[in-house]
């Protein structure tokens, strides 16, 4: 088992809070992603994980035994950095080797987890290459082996991926997953980019200003956003907001903001009966607004569009509703120029709706 509990754990760099009140249960096997703005305490995380950053409170247990004065050496964590960390002098080979050989392990065991190592990372070829006859990923791929070959109990990821090109992004997104599911060794991964998070993560540690916002699958986080920094965090592009007052007019609630006025659901409504007459924020995704052919009230606007992104897969939309500024994907035959006044529908069943005064969801 390779568990890694951290409960209550705080770091103060003099009078700066840099994590606060940190609990959080990995379990073993897992992929763990703790993802959040520059600044949000996510790499201090991992580095109180390693022992490289000493926790000012609060406990850190590896397989239930609690590791918080333990030295980085007697962790049984391996961690793989931005910056590659290989030694530039030695070839790929006894990059591999160097800490199997300080361990005084027999050669050929040695050179058998080695060549194991190597051949499962593709790089069985590459062995007497030095760093600095690598590509970028390739690099990135010796880094991932000197930490394969210790056989730790945790593998530890400081946004290893940073360094490469988007399209090397991608596969080595890929190769890192295929790389988990076979050696199932619990793994925590730090990373700014929401793709990365969205993509790999089994779950999603959300993180803002030192404390956690959220712990969940990554479509509960991005379906079910728990405030709205969360909501706004999630997502390229992110998700449209806006502030609405709850009118009831007959049998339905409205929501009524600055030229866009919804019918919310029979459900939505009765989640909503404790803030009529009252101000809202509600939050949609791009996706989740589509062309309408025709004006329906209180399922339809009129926007003007004030810029076009063709993607090739899909088109952003720039949207300007009287003071409110939206952005809309869609397909990318739909045919609109900057200047145009269109009608475009909302699912407001997928809406999100947040307290304007805690920014808590509501729904």
């Amino acid at each position: 088992m390779s568990e890694v509990k951290l409960e209550r754990v705080n770091k103060h760099f003099g009078d700066i809070v840099a994590v606060k009140e940190f609990t959080l249960n990995i379990h073993d096997g897992e992929f763990i992603i703790l993802v959040g703005p520059s600044g949000c305490g996510k790499t201090t995380v991992l580095r109180m994980i390693a022992g490289l950053e000493q926790a000012s409170s609060g406990e850190i247990y590896i397989d239930g035994r609690p590791v918080t004065r333990v030295p980085p050496k007697n962790r049984d964590i391996a961690m793989v950095f931005q910056n590659y960390a290989l030694y530039p002098h030695m070839d790929v080979y006894n990059n591999l080797a160097f800490c199997l050989n300080l361990k005084k392990l027999p050669k050929p065991l040695v050179e058998e987890t080695v060549k194991r190592t190597a051949d499962l990372l593709g790089i069985g070829a590459l062995l007497k290459r030095r760093p600095s006859e690598l590509s970028g990923g390739q690099r990135q791929r010796v880094a991932l082996g000197r930490a394969i070959v210790r056989d730790p109990k945790v593998f530890l990821f400081d946004e290893p991926l940073s360094n490469l090109d988007a399209k090397l992004r991608v596969n080595m997104r890929a190769e890192l997953l295929d790389l988990h599911h076979r050696l199932r060794t619990t793994a925590i991964y730090v990373t700014h980019d929401q793709m990365e998070a969205m993509t790999m993560g089994s779950r999603i540690v959300v993180m803002n200003k030192g404390e956690i916002q959220q712990v969940d699958e990554p479509n509960r986080v991005y379906t079910h956003p728990v405030n709205k920094f969360v909501a706004g965090f999630l997502g390229s592009p992110s998700i449209n907001l806006m502030d609405a007052t709850l009118i009831q007019e007959g049998e339905h609630l409205k929501a009524a903001g600055s030229g866009m006025d919804l019918i919310l659901t029979e459900n939505q409504a009765q989640r909503l009966t404790a803030h009529k007459n009252k101000r809202i924020t509600l939050g949609f995704r791009p996706e989740h607004i589509r062309p309408a052919m025709e004006a329906q009230p209180g399922r339809t606007f009129d926007a003007k569009v004030r810029l076009v992104e063709p993607l090739g897969s899909e088109q952003l939309l720039h949207l300007q509703i009287e003071e409110i500024r939206m952005v809309a994907r869609l397909d990318p035959l739909a045919k609109y120029r900057i200047g145009d006044i269109a009608t475009f529908s909302v699912a407001v069943e997928q809406a999100n709706a947040f307290d304007p005064e805690t920014e808590a969801s509501i729904f």
